[in-house]
């Protein structure tokens, strides 16, 4: 049996490395042919991922994590940091593999090189596998309905000549394969509708179809209509391997204060009523200025359900931050008498273990900025969203959650945010916030019983001779099994 050798390229972050070290062990599970190689690109030292990379190392022989030399780059600077730092990587990715051929050819036990499995966003790197003969596979941390959306962007830019800036604004709503609904030019991801940022996007998309195929952080079960429209395409469209749902289950937090926080916040949902809590958070770089915060904090003292609040900082004015932190004091941010007066139903957190928190049975509803981690955990648990996106792909997240699939309820699909967030918001009332957790709380049984449903699909998809299980093991054929 021929060894075969699987070099993966994640972007920084460690929410991306996280998700591709899942698919790294899916595979290697499937297949003893298999080992795989991590290069990590990192701006700045980060020692959350350092930790994380360290306990994979120790846990798994078969995948090995090689840092490349640190360039310097303006870690305030998205644009800088999504896609020059990944330019200015393409050598040190070249030297390495060059290392890791020359093994194979010195000792016959060595694996051979097979492809790159790159990140959405290190479509650049697709050069460096053409140099090497191997094909390129991209793993796409977003929705098929995303993947999906940039295609027919990029083809609508490149041969109809369409500028889809010019829909930032408008109320136009644009009909495409992916979705089954007509999507709201308003809720469409801010780098297509951003002059500076659509130019990066067009590329990625191009790279996408130059890619040998596409594994999709998805399941057939929740995106049928997104998955059977690449199969109906016409033109250039590479095949798509939907393997979801991949999901970071077994909680890491390096032990010590994060622990003891996880204990704390246990005990506290182990005390109350079945289904009664609705927990808050948004997302690795969720934070909200004072006014905002207080909005919140109104709308969930006026709505009377219980809540669990991951509350953290925004980043500093015109910077961008990956891990926000946590407020030294929150008095100084919520209302005054807020926290007496809600001793009993509410509790304040900074950090919080997401996927803990959406298995406890206390856990009844979920306002969320609908990364689509997160809207999979939600799905994976049962537990049903409040929309309430912040940037990226997640208004269409949100789009998807509440129009496509019917299983969410509105907090407001159209807000949007910046990656270089100025501190200019548009304040969303507690009114908007009291009335959308009523509905999430509220939610009727048939639409819980639904989601209860879909969760356990999801489940199933990853089992044997489920269907995530079937394309995995497809992906594995159309590598593995051509290696020379």
């Amino acid at each position: 049996m021929k060894k075969a050798e699987l070099v993966f390229i994640p972007t920084t972050g460690i929410s991306h490395l996280l998700s591709a070290v899942e698919v790294a062990k899916l595979l290697l599970d499937r297949d003893e042919r298999l080992s795989i190689t991590f290069l990590i690109m990192k701006p700045r030292s980060d020692p959350k991922t350092d930790r994380f990379i360290n306990s994979v190392s120790i846990a798994c022989n078969r995948i090995r994590f090689i840092d490349l030399p640190k360039d310097e780059t303006d870690p305030n600077d998205p644009i800088t940091i999504f896609f020059s730092f990944i330019e200015a990587q393409k050598p040190h990715v070249k030297d390495e593999v060059s290392k890791l051929v020359r093994q194979s050819q010195s000792s016959p036990d060595s694996p051979t090189l097979s492809g790159f499995v790159l990140d959405m966003f290190c479509t650049p790197m697709i050069d460096v596998a053409n140099e090497f003969g191997v094909p390129s596979y991209i793993f796409l941390t977003t929705s098929a309905a995303c993947l999906g959306l940039q295609l027919y962007v990029q083809a609508l830019h490149d041969e109809q000549k369409v500028d889809p800036t010019e829909f930032k604004g408008s109320d136009a709503e644009l009909v495409m394969p992916c979705l089954a609904n007509p999507l709201p030019a308003k809720v469409l991801p801010f780098f297509m509708l951003d002059k500076e940022w659509l130019p990066s996007f067009l590329g990625l998309a191009r790279g996408f179809r130059e890619s040998k195929g596409i594994i999709i952080n998805t399941f057939e079960e929740l995106e049928s209509h997104a998955i059977h429209s690449f199969s109906k395409a016409k033109g250039n469209s590479p095949p798509v391997y939907p393997v979801g749902p991949i999901l970071n289950l077994n909680r890491d937090d390096g032990g010590g204060e994060e622990s003891d926080k996880y204990k704390d916040i246990k005990q506290w949902l182990d005390d109350q009523p079945l289904s009664s809590v609705v927990y808050l958070c948004f997302g690795s770089m969720g934070g909200f200025r004072v006014d905002q915060v207080k909005e919140i904090a109104c709308g969930l003292e006026q709505s009377g359900h219980r809540f669990l609040w991951s509350l953290r900082q925004p980043p500093p004015e015109g910077k961008m931050e990956l891990h926000p932190s946590d407020y030294n004091d929150p008095r100084d941010v919520l209302p005054e008498g807020f926290l007496d007066r809600t001793a009993i139903t509410g509790k304040i957190i900074g950090w919080a273990p997401q996927t803990d928190i959406l298995a406890h049975p206390s856990v009844g509803g979920f306002v969320s900025h609908c990364g689509w981690n997160s809207i999979l955990e939600s799905i994976w648990f049962g537990v049903p969203i409040a929309a309430w996106p912040l940037y990226a792909e997640q208004q269409l997240n949100a789009f998807q959650i509440i129009v496509e699939l019917g299983l969410g309820v509105e907090i407001k699909m159209d807000y949007r945010r910046d990656f270089n967030w100025d501190g200019s918001e548009n304040v969303v009332s507690a009114g908007e916030i009291e009335r959308g957790i009523r509905c999430l709380m509220e939610l009727c049984d048939e639409k819980r019983e639904k989601l209860k449903e879909l969760g356990g699909k999801s489940r199933k998809a990853l089992e044997n001779g489920g269907s995530s299980f079937t394309w995995l093991g497809r992906f594995i054929q159309d590598t593995v099994d051509h290696v020379p």
